[in-house]
């Protein structure tokens, strides 16, 4: 993979991003992404940032390669600290993260958000801590997208800011409220194989000579919100 050539997981990121967008990519690794969208004429600026120095210096290398030196701007930063007023950013991109992270570093850098219009978020694992987030700090899903790659599964969640109260319930929280209208072969892929993983580990507790009746319910819990959702 390189510039001119995603993954079929970052060029479905890259989708997302609106033509003529300031964009910060935070946690580039090796910039692929800004790249990309600046060969392709999607975007105006981009700011490429990132926590390590290794990864930026990959960065640096690849918008070198690529003949984009003073149009990419490549930061060593914690986060959204790569972000600065100057750079007038309508659109942040954190992709291959753990969600965890991802809302660490969105709740963090909240003060680097002033007028960006759009985040679009990847996470690797963890997508319903992404959503808490944004519903709690006023950010609405829009779009979602869920697909399948290199036998992983990833999830895509775009938002946008407003001032209406944003509510999303457990069950949306957890599955995803655009994902749920779709469920698509890539979300079925995804919650089958949970379902097996917990029946799993409903099936070791239940086998214990003194099943723990507290965690054999709420597994079994889980095990029947997945199959209802999965009908």
């Amino acid at each position: 993979m390189d510039a001119e050539k995603l993954s079929h997981r970052l060029a479905t990121v890259a989708e997302f991003v609106p033509q003529g967008a300031r964009v910060a990519d935070i946690g580039t690794d090796h910039a692929y992404l800004p790249a990309a969208l600046m060969l392709a004429g999607k975007i105006s600026f981009a700011v490429a940032g990132d926590v390590t120095r290794g990864p930026l210096e990959n960065a640096k290398e690849e918008i070198a390669r690529v003949n984009l030196t003073g149009k990419i701007q490549p930061r060593l930063a914690d986060g959204l600290a790569a972000i600065t007023a100057a750079d007038r950013i309508d659109t942040v991109v954190i992709a291959g993260m753990g969600g965890a992270l991802i809302a660490k570093i969105l709740e963090q850098g909240k003060e680097h958000l002033a007028g960006v219009q759009r985040l679009i978020l990847q996470p690797n694992i963890g997508a319903e801590r992404v959503r808490e987030w944004l519903m709690n700090n006023h950010y609405e899903l829009v779009a979602e997208r869920i697909l399948a790659e290199d036998g992983h599964v990833y999830e895509i969640l775009v938002a946008t800011a407003t001032l209406l109260p944003v509510r999303y319930n457990q069950r949306e929280l957890r599955f995803g409220p655009l994902l749920l209208e779709e469920k698509n072969a890539a979300f079925r892929e995804k919650w089958a194989g949970e379902l097996t993983r917990l029946q799993a580990v409903l099936d070791q507790l239940a086998a214990a000579p003194q099943p723990p009746a507290g965690k054999v319910a709420a597994f079994a819990a889980e095990i029947a919100e997945i199959k209802g959702v999965l009908q």
